[in-house]
């Protein structure tokens, strides 16, 4: 089991998916979790005995007020995930400057004012646990290997790839660990809309679509959120305490074949 008693988490884009997903596991460990969203996800916090925060990713301030709400209310900060994301499957003539400035704006910026706003809080509290605090930026696949039409979601979350790394560089002599995840398609949707929007730009009906993505993973089917939340939960703990600026691949072999 991996014991997160007495650690405060805070989890972006919480209200379905892996998101709640994260929540749920890092809770049912032992930690106290703050979940947000762009709509509080009070719900959710509620079930699980934590907080919940309207935020916007993108936004500094709402970094700024939400790193101030964890200080003062929840007494600080352990873990960070930022798991907030968008996807977009289209053309790369198709692609407008508004579509890879949105979608940058949320898996991209939002990772950044995270992992910035985040520091001191963390620093904080880094030497109560073995392992330090712990920062889990949710990456992809596609941020691994390139695919066609998803171009510019590939820059993103290539982009958070990297700058995991140079995170977990700088900040590793405060007891900071920063790691990425890249799950390979998931049971949530984002992972229907990625099916849907490949239907639609190749013409390809959704089952036949759905068919051929998961024959790209050789176990033969989609993840489901809990086998992300389970390493999210690992590389949180001190399980992972030697762990720093990797890549946990959960994806059912997508980019090994």
């Amino acid at each position: 089991m991996t014991d997160l008693t007495g650690r405060i988490a805070l989890v972006t884009g919480a209200s379905r998916g892996i998101g709640e997903a994260s929540a749920r596991a890092l809770a049912a460990q032992g930690a106290r979790v703050i979940v947000t969203d762009l709509a509080a996800p009070e719900a959710l916090a509620d079930e699980i005995g934590g907080l919940a925060r309207a935020h916007d990713v993108t936004d500094e301030q709402s970094w700024i007020d939400t790193m101030a709400f964890a200080r003062d209310t929840a007494g600080g900060l352990d873990i960070l995930v930022n798991n907030a994301g968008l996807f977009l499957a289209k053309p790369l003539t198709e692609t407008t400057l508004e579509d890879w400035r949105r979608l940058h704006s949320v898996n991209v910026e939002g990772v950044f004012l995270g992992c910035k706003h985040a520091v001191p809080l963390l620093a904080e509290r880094a030497n109560l646990w073995t392992g330090g605090t712990s920062i889990i930026n949710l990456s992809s696949v596609a941020g691994l290997v390139g695919s066609p039409l998803v171009s510019c979601y590939n820059a993103s979350k290539g982009a958070v790839r990297l700058f995991t790394k140079g995170v977990a560089v700088e900040l590793a002599a405060s007891r900071i660990r920063c790691n990425s995840i890249h799950p390979g398609i998931i049971e949530t949707d984002m992972g229907r809309d990625l099916v849907s929007q490949f239907a639609a730009a190749t013409g390809t009906g959704e089952n036949d679509t759905r068919a051929a993505f998961s024959d790209r993973h050789p176990l033969g089917h989609f993840g489901v959120p809990q086998n992300i939340a389970d390493a999210v939960t690992f590389l949180a703990s001190d399980r992972a305490a030697f762990m720093t600026g990797s890549e946990l691949v959960v994806d059912g072999g997508f980019t090994a074949s």
